[in-house]
């Protein structure tokens, strides 16, 4: 805990040194020099670096916490002790400690080290190297929270899961009523309609491959399961981050920066007094209050970190900067009192009419994973590299589902 807090006073105090370059130039009527403009992006560059290494040392104590719990707590190690409940006996064989050990042989080894029967309980499909395999409950629920920790929208969305690849109807809210009237005691007043809407979220297919070394296989060096599924759940989360936040929405997901009438339209784009080229602070005090208040105690924003970088330098028309560092314990970086975080794949073009950040409550943005996730092992086709490859495929689908619930800033 001493390391976090000297590393979060340390954060505070390049804070204050950043500021203290904007002031200097304010002060003396100009723009900063070239010199300060590189020293002011170092700073911002040692304040982003010790912010994540503030999140992994608190990360690592929560997993030293509940490695120590297990340890002390044979209920945590054992899931069917003190409840009577058999681990082994469920109604899903995905589950089993069989079905993982036999996926694990066919990822070491392939179809040859099993028989028909464990090749067939473990088969889905039919093509001509044999057909995928179905990976185990366990491994595709691993996979998934990997995901979910790399991936910012699915940090921050609602995630449904579905048993198999079926579509999900969502319900929207097209047209509410009208407000309740103050009437006598016998009457009613009169009559209401809601008019909803219906919009499919429908898993669609997503396919990545990787290779890894045979020597690497046969030795056991590492747990090779460990290591195939942390490849291939890198590589899902960079195409589905780049999905959720610009995806077109054919056979896949709908991204929060495209302009849709099936998602979020142009009537929640707010440009305030953006020019082409420069972000004003009075724009983004347009966007925050364009949230009803029911959206504001879970909104954040979402930017690229060369967005951030602008609005660093942003004050207010009182002179008070907009960007405020959480100096406090656990407390996030925020802009105008609301927290943000950064995506690598939130648009960067500060130019005209482009989208550069967006504010909102995203439990509004839904995501359904089909749990049918696949695996192929691909051996000849890499012999010569003396490597096999495993294609992973998975399906799965987002959405927003209540416009209202955000907003997007957008270059005049």
């Amino acid at each position: 805990m001493k390391k976090i807090r000297e590393m979060r006073e340390k954060r505070a105090s390049l804070v204050e040194e950043s500021r203290k370059l904007i002031e200097r130039a304010e002060q003396e009527k100009r723009g900063m020099t070239a010199d300060e403009e590189q020293q002011f992006d170092k700073i911002m560059a040692d304040v982003d670096q010790l912010r994540k290494d503030i999140d992994r040392e608190e990360r690592q104590i929560e997993l030293e916490m509940e490695l120590n719990q297990r340890q002390h707590d044979p209920t945590r190690n054992n899931p069917g002790a003190g409840s009577g409940a058999d681990p082994e006996h469920r109604d899903d064989p995905r589950e089993t400690q069989e079905y993982r050990d036999t996926f694990m042989r066919f990822m070491l080894n392939g179809r040859e080290s099993m028989s028909n029967e464990e090749l067939r309980s473990l088969m889905a499909g039919n093509d001509a190297s044999g057909g995928y395999i179905v990976a185990p409950k366990k491994f595709v629920n691993e996979l998934l929270k990997k995901v979910d920790d790399a991936v910012v929208i699915r940090q921050l969305a609602r995630v449904i899961p579905l048993d198999t690849a079926k579509s999900l109807g969502v319900p929207t809210l097209e047209e509410d009523i009208d407000d309740a009237e103050w009437t006598s005691e016998l009457a009613y007043g009169n009559e209401g309609t809601v008019k909803f809407g219906n919009r499919e979220l429908t898993p669609h297919p997503l396919a990545k491959w990787i290779k890894v070394s045979n020597k690497l296989l046969r030795t056991g060096a590492m747990n090779v399961e460990d290591l195939i599924n942390g490849r291939l759940a890198y590589k899902f989360a960079v195409t589905m981050e780049k999905a959720y936040m610009t995806g077109d929405g054919d056979k896949k997901p709908l991204g929060l920066f495209t302009k849709s009438e099936n998602g979020i339209s142009s009537k929640r784009d707010v440009s305030g007094g953006n020019t082409a080229t420069v972000i004003k602070p009075d724009s983004l005090i347009e966007a925050k209050y364009s949230l009803k208040p029911q959206y504001l105690p879970r909104a954040k924003w979402i930017y690229h970190r060369d967005v951030i970088k602008e609005i660093r330098k942003l004050k207010d028309n009182n002179g008070q900067y907009i960007w405020q560092a959480g100096i406090a314990n656990g407390a996030p970086d925020r802009i105008l009192e609301l927290p943000y975080v950064m995506s690598e794949y939130a648009p960067n073009d500060v130019s005209s009419g482009n989208y550069v950040g967006i504010l909102g409550d995203f439990q509004f943005y839904w995501i359904a994973d089909a749990l049918d996730f696949q695996m192929q092992r691909l051996l000849e086709l890499f012999a010569k590299t003396n490597q096999t490859g495993f294609l992973g495929r998975m399906e799965s689908d987002g959405m927003p589902v209540m416009e209202e619930a955000f907003v997007r800033l957008k270059m005049g």
